[in-house]
């Protein structure tokens, strides 16, 4: 399942993850999707499309608060 909302995506990463959603680590990861010439975003965008990519950059905004 593709998370479609913040909440669905928060519950992905937290809870079936397992993963702690802190400031540090939502920096580290916009770090890597804020850069189109990543390989690691280029390779998200292609699986999971522009859209989504997008998605996550602003859930991980507001999650690193």
């Amino acid at each position: 399942m593709i998370p479609q909302t913040f909440s669905e995506w928060q519950y992905c990463i937290t809870e079936k993850c397992k993963i702690n959603m802190t400031p540090t680590f939502a920096k580290q990861r916009l770090s890597i999707y804020e850069d189109l010439e990543h390989q690691a975003t280029k390779e998200f965008a292609a699986l999971y499309g522009l859209s989504h990519l997008n998605n996550i950059i602003s859930w991980l905004k507001k999650s690193g608060k």
